[in-house]
């Protein structure tokens, strides 16, 4: 991992950006996320490793307390939350290497909000799943960097996470099992 240089990102993406125009295919990608085992302990503890590579980085998961669980661990939805701000942050940091913004501090925290009676099936009235989710951004740019470019950089980040637009627009989910004899 090598840390920016003033313009690393567009060392980095402008030729990815040249070729994606030329070869829109290569342009999508796939991102991965794998539990396996688990049978072996109770039902509210797993372990689930990200990406399509195999980065020998394997988190374990509780379940939350509000649905049996004994949260003593991330549950699946601080995972979700930790997704969108772990691309917004990323988002924002190359959006503004890209402004040649220079940003001094940066936080970003993102909270949701379940009414877990649906996913219990104690009232079918209440849908399953996040109900709001919350992301607030606090970051502080160079003195003297332009109102106007910080509005542009949050408008630019908010358009380009693609979390934050995943969560936004939705996305169909295949599901398949594939039962073992």
């Amino acid at each position: 991992m090598n840390p920016s240089n003033g313009n690393d990102v567009r060392t980095r993406q402008d030729p990815l950006r040249a070729r994606y125009r030329e070869a829109a295919q290569e342009a999508r990608i796939v991102d991965r996320g794998r539990t396996s085992g688990g049978v072996e302990t109770d039902p509210f503890h797993g372990r689930v490793a990200a990406g399509s590579q195999d980065y020998g980085i394997v988190w374990p998961f509780g379940v939350h307390a509000a649905v049996g669980g004994y949260h003593d661990g991330p549950n699946p939805g601080d995972l979700l939350c930790a997704a969108l701000a772990a691309c917004f942050d990323s988002t924002l940091r190359i959006i503004a290497d890209r402004l040649q913004v220079k940003l001094t501090s940066l936080e970003v925290d993102v909270t949701g909000e379940v009414d877990v009676r649906g996913t219990l099936a104690v009232d079918r009235q209440v849908p399953v799943g996040f109900q709001k989710m919350h992301c607030r951004v606090d970051f502080q740019a160079a003195p003297g960097t332009d109102p106007r470019t910080l509005e542009k950089l949050l408008a630019a980040a908010e358009h380009s996470c693609v979390v934050l637009q995943t969560l936004r627009s939705g996305v169909a989910v295949d599901t398949r099992a594939n039962p073992r004899d």
